[in-house]
């Protein structure tokens, strides 16, 4: 039996299935490749398709032996889903609905879903937990919030699907030679590296008047690796027999941006240029995830700190100046 990875030659998705790899556990990616890179699924089988083609997936369901899915595959930018709605809608809840059919219809009936704590939005307080009101403020946040409701609404069907919400991903792999393109994202540790490795002047921190301790915003920053663990230990509980479960993925610690800069220089021990700017409109003040449900119910944990994060991240820039290469 066989995991299939949607999305899997992107960021996460890539590092998820290697893990599944390492672990024994056989592997197929589905990836259009548009925003994916093949070298980053290296010898893992790969098909080169969309979840919406119903052919493509049915027939990757019945050649693998398919009967279990990680679904990444979705468009994450959240300016870009403020300009063109219509592509998000039609990718990331259309797509999976179009995905979601044609897996039951091939008798695959467990799927772990990759969320996000955007659904939250400015939350009222943190730490978030699962709870709390849900308040999308963007497309690609509703997109995600959308398929949550969807997915619950297949246990009707006898699909059972777990949903993480996660928070900050960062960080590469251990090796050095697996990470996040930082040309594409606007995440603050690639920023940073941007800026580390010069092809990006400085580091604007956009406020430093927040009521947090040193003034700038917090955040949870997730370890990539740990968060790969995370699906593997949904896939484990859906495969025992677990319910339908929405959970956090976080380290239940908040980072200021302030403080990610200075365990930045003093892991690389070079300076990162940056100027202080006004805020930036919808930026909460503090955000960062109360992790007791996926803690109790999974067994999950992060096992990483913001120092093996930069480390890695770093570690993956330097051997990757340019990222993958298409």
């Amino acid at each position: 039996m066989t995991i299939l990875v949607t999305g899997g030659a992107g960021y996460i998705g890539s590092h998820t299935a290697h893990l599944l790899a390492e672990l024994g556990r056989d592997v197929v990616v589905l990836d259009t490749l548009e925003r994916g890179y093949r070298d980053a699924v290296g010898d893992l089988d790969l098909v080169i398709g969309d979840i919406a083609d119903d052919r493509v997936v049915a027939k990757t369901c019945r050649k693998y032996d398919v009967d279990s899915v990680i679904h990444f595959a979705a468009y994450k930018a959240v300016g870009e889903s403020v300009s063109q709605p219509l592509k998000y809608y039609k990718n990331n809840v259309s797509g999976t609905i179009a995905l979601v059919e044609t897996l039951i219809a091939n008798g695959v009936n467990r799927i772990v879903f990759s969320s996000s704590a955007a659904v939250y939005g400015t939350p009222d307080s943190s730490p978030v937990n699962e709870d709390a009101p849900l308040r999308p403020q963007s497309p690609y946040a509703q997109s995600k919030a959308d398929v949550e409701h969807f997915l619950r609404s297949c246990d009707a069907t006898g699909l059972r699907s777990v949903c993480l919400r996660y928070f900050n991903a960062a960080g590469a792999h251990d090796s050095g030679d697996l990470g996040e393109d930082f040309s594409l994202t606007t995440n603050l540790v690639p920023v940073v590296m941007r800026v580390l490795f010069g092809s990006q002047a400085r580091l604007d921190i956009f406020g430093d008047d927040y009521p947090t301790p040193d003034g700038t915003c917090v955040r949870d920053y997730v370890h990539v690796a740990d968060l790969a663990d995370a699906h593997v230990k949904a896939l484990d509980y859906l495969a025992t027999g677990g319910t339908s479960l929405v959970c956090n993925v976080g380290t239940g610690q908040g980072t200021s941006v302030r403080q990610l800069v200075e365990v930045t220089e003093s892991v690389t021990s070079r300076s990162v240029p940056h100027a202080i700017g006004p805020r930036r409109a919808g930026d909460p003040a503090s955000v960062y995830a109360d992790p007791t449900l996926i803690r109790a119910v999974l067994g999950w944990r992060a096992t990483r700190d913001l120092r093996e994060i930069i480390t890695s991240a770093y570690r993956w820039h330097q051997r990757h100046p340019d990222g993958f290469k298409r």
